[in-house]
């Protein structure tokens, strides 16, 4: 097990809750809590499969494991009084644009909602050092200046899937001034890679289909610029984050994403992968599909200077570990194993 020390000063271990603990991002941040020696439960729908949290088994390292909708409020509010945790860390959310599209009406329920739900729970729970929201780079209004988002630019309306996320991060923001004492933080970040991602119309898994499928990979925007970043180094200022505010009890609104010279095209970074995989082809879409914006960065300077945080793998690095996991996984290794190992790898930096 990896003393949290080693990872990074952590306060003490404590006992959190994760809502959307089984998702991608989710079933990384719970084992890597594990990894810390910390107690974590989760509430969540059920994973996807072939995902991160199925191959590497992580609900055998969770203390408990409950499966429910944000929408849910009485379970949610159960769930959170019943574990009485330490730390609160709120992932759940239809996350995806395109699906937005499809269903605006959940995604609203869920990603507003559901948000709602998770803080009138937290107020029964007085052990609650600090909540945190995970919302996204997508809040921001987006005019189509090509500028990096600094935290304390205008949010603003998008499509189903970014104003739903921006209502979120509004309503976090009211609630944390006017309502609740428990210190609250508000984490943004941008398109996060990294082994185990198994969601539809995604970059990364699309790529990956098409190599273990060896069809070409439909791109819709390859001209896009994103704010890349592997799963681990976001999570890795997510943490650093909470800790700051359980130890300063105080209110924090942060973005993460890469250094600037990391930003990189929608094309580019599928050829990079195609080029470490060895294999793959890629193929532009003309489908109609809603309009995405075509420049979207993150200027994370407040999270360098108060926290001390910067990335530790850059693109290249990000793009090889996450196309090993996925190498493994076909090579039918001990993904749990895989993924530890990936975590160790990545503190010892």
């Amino acid at each position: 097990m990896i003393q949290s020390e080693n990872l990074w000063k952590s306060i003490k271990v404590m006992r959190y809750f994760i809502t959307g603990h089984t998702g991608f991002k989710g079933a990384w941040y719970a084992l890597q809590l594990h990894l810390q020696g910390h107690e974590v439960f989760g509430f969540a729908l059920d994973p996807l499969k072939n995902g991160i949290f199925e191959s590497a088994r992580v609900k055998d390292l969770l203390t408990g494991d409950v499966r429910g909708d944000v929408r849910d409020s009485n379970l949610l509010k159960n769930s959170i009084k019943d574990v009485n945790p330490d730390i609160v860390v709120h992932m759940a959310a239809q996350p995806l644009v395109s699906l937005s599209y499809q269903n605006p009406s959940e995604t609203f329920e869920v990603n507003v909602g559901g948000t709602l739900n998770l803080l009138n729970a937290c107020l029964q729970a007085p052990a609650i050092k600090s909540i945190a929201v995970v919302t996204t780079d997508k809040v921001y209004m987006n005019i189509g200046e090509k500028r990096a988002f600094v935290e304390e630019d205008p949010l603003g309306l998008g499509d189903p899937y970014s104003t739903s996320k921006a209502m979120a991060d509004l309503l976090v923001q009211s609630w944390m001034k006017d309502v609740t004492v428990t210190p609250v933080v508000i984490l943004r970040a941008g398109n996060v890679l990294g082994g185990g991602d198994v969601s539809p119309n995604r970059l990364i898994p699309d790529l990956v289909r098409s190599v273990r499928e060896s069809t070409p990979a439909l791109l819709r925007n390859p001209n896009a610029v994103r704010p890349w970043q592997h799963v681990l180094d976001c999570l890795f200022g997510y943490q650093k984050a909470i800790d700051w505010s359980v130890s300063q009890r105080e209110n924090l609104i942060l973005n993460f994403g890469p250094d600037f010279n990391e930003y990189r095209t929608v094309g580019e970074v599928a050829k990079k992968y195609f080029s470490i995989a060895n294999k793959g082809s890629l193929e532009i879409t003309r489908d109609a599909f809603p309009k995405e914006a075509e420049y979207l960065t993150l200027d994370s300077s407040k999270a360098r200077t108060l926290l001390n945080w910067s990335d530790k793998l850059d693109l290249d690095q990000t793009l090889k570990e996450t196309e090993s996991w996925y190498r493994n996984q076909d090579q039918s290794l001990d993904m749990q194993t895989v993924s530890i190992n990936q975590i160790q790898a990545f503190y010892s930096k």
